[in-house]
């Protein structure tokens, strides 16, 4: 095995203990704090400074990473989720509002140094004009890291139901040291640490292909998050009488499924190297999918069976267009800028979550589902119309 795959495989790993903890915290934070009686909104609250300190973040931590190493913010962002999980791990009376969202500004931190570190590394790791072999490694990476995503919602779940919610999040912590202390022997400590040492005003400084394509995330993700993050696990519970377990499993086997598709976009899309065109196509194709699960829920046609067929032709097309965003940021980044790339196009991804999370809970508990799913249709539409800008290969 040469050295590449072999540290393509540890930071794979890491990323993917990483994923697991941070999927089942969001459910348990989810599902204990309406179990408590806690409103959609206040709900979504919770998460506002897990979202806005991962704007903050990914703006600083390319830079970070280009001075300190990638694999330093890397294994800085475990430590920091382990803090945050012991965080959470403490008597019921202490879960105040205030001090979950202080956990939950800790871990936001933690999860986009994670993975801006994570996506960043790949780059390093294939030889120059290796397109075919990039996407296919940042497709693997990114889709296997959905579907553990969507495991971690359904561990959440289950460790809510068999041992609480301070047993879950100790045991979570306790395996994350576990895993941090493993790939900090396995890594080289000058992973992604540039010779130059960039100054901070160049975190601004991006191509236009760059500025686009992160203007295109912020609305492609807003557009997931406003209906998936409180608005449809509510309504799940509410409107349909679903049990936590229920919820849990089904958003789990959703994102598992979204995480196969987007692992297999190389074989799927057909074509090795994608480009603006291929982000556009797939954006507008996937506006008219929340906005015809809204017109079906509207008409009164059974509401189960809509949202599972709705959400799994969204995760298809969402998977396939969120694949081609994750190849380009980089494949259009030099070697010496993809940790500052990467970081600033996950500032616009978390800027983008960040409004779909506020969104959702406000949205959820003045319109319904179905304006989430309207906000949703917008906000996609936006993506595409931005996506004209991006180059095209021919």
């Amino acid at each position: 095995m040469n050295t590449g795959l072999r540290h393509y495989l540890t930071i794979t790993l890491g990323y993917w203990a990483f994923t697991l903890t941070d999927g089942a915290i969001r459910m348990l934070v989810v599902l204990y704090f309406h179990q408590l009686g806690y409103q959609p909104l206040e709900i979504a609250m919770l998460f506002l400074f897990y979202e806005f300190f991962g704007v903050v973040t990914n703006l600083i931590g390319g830079w970070l990473g280009a001075r300190i190493g990638l694999n330093a913010t890397m294994h800085i962002g475990m430590a920091m989720q382990v803090v945050a999980l012991g965080m959470l791990g403490v008597d019921a009376a202490s879960l105040t509002v205030p001090y979950v969202m202080a956990a939950q500004a800790l871990s936001g931190i933690a999860k986009d140094l994670n993975k801006m570190s994570a996506k960043a590394s790949v780059k390093l790791m294939v030889a120059e004009n290796s397109d075919a072999r990039l996407f296919r490694w940042v497709a693997v990476l990114t889709g296997s890291k959905n579907s553990l995503k969507g495991a971690g919602f359904f561990i959440g779940a289950a460790l809510l139901a068999g041992l609480g919610f301070d047993g879950a999040v100790i045991g979570m912590a306790a395996l994350l040291a576990v895993v941090l202390i493993v790939t900090w022997v396995l890594l080289p400590g000058d992973l992604g640490k540039t010779a130059a040492k960039p100054k901070f005003t160049q975190i601004f400084a991006k191509t236009p292909a760059v500025n686009w394509l992160s203007a295109a995330r912020f609305f492609l993700f807003g557009a997931r998050d406003v209906w998936f993050v409180v608005g449809l696990p509510v309504f799940l519970s509410e409107a349909l009488g679903w049990a936590y377990m229920e919820v849990g499993g089904f958003l789990a086997l959703w994102i598992i499924g979204y995480g196969v598709i987007q692992a297999s976009a190389p074989k799927l899309i057909r074509r090795a190297e994608p480009d603006g065109s291929s982000a556009t196509t797939l954006a507008f194709v996937l506006a008219a999918v929340p906005a015809l699960i809204a017109l079906a829920l509207h008409r009164g046609i059974e509401p189960t069976w809509v949202l599972i067929v709705g959400l799994a032709l969204f995760g298809i097309v969402f998977a396939l267009n969120s694949a081609v965003h994750s190849y380009l940021i980089v494949a259009w980044s030099d070697r010496e800028k993809v940790s500052m790339n990467v970081g600033f196009y996950y500032m616009a991804n978390a800027g983008g979550r960040l409004a779909g999370t506020v969104l959702s809970g406000w949205v959820y508990q003045n319109h319904g589902l179905a304006g989430c799913l309207l906000y949703s249709t917008l906000f996609i539409a936006l993506a595409g119309t931005l996506s004209m800008k991006l180059p095209r290969t021919n």
